[in-house]
């Protein structure tokens, strides 16, 4: 970023938040067998941070933002398979319930993060 620089991607909370969602959802699945089940929501909830980690270091606001929109996409899917999980029986209800609540936060502070990049 040109003017303001914004903070290195291994600072940004949000970011961070979206570490440990990942880490949680491989402990969670770590005894789970449906292999394509866990291989996508872990792909989800890893794409989350690399997407903020990824527009962060790209050259203007707007890149960023697209960047963030998208991590926000990889949230909701993330969130959308813990529902799933649950009907599945391989995450009980307070797991599921637990880790939606993480996806939904962080997508809220990528939200207001984009709006915010958007402004300037």
């Amino acid at each position: 970023m040109t003017d303001n620089r914004l903070l290195d991607f291994e600072e940004m909370e949000v970011w961070q938040n979206a570490q440990d969602l990942a880490v949680d959802v491989y402990e969670d699945f770590s005894n789970c067998r449906d292999f394509t089940f866990i291989d996508q929501i872990k792909r989800a909830a890893v794409s989350v941070s690399n997407n903020i980690a990824e527009g962060a270091e790209r050259s203007t606001k707007a890149d960023f933002a697209r960047f963030l929109d998208i991590g926000k996409g990889s949230s909701g899917e993330v969130r959308s398979m813990y529902r799933l999980a649950e009907r599945l029986k391989f995450v009980n209800a307070d797991t599921s319930t637990r880790r939606c609540g993480q996806c939904k936060s962080i997508s809220r502070q990528l939200g207001g993060f984009a709006k915010h990049l958007r402004r300037k």
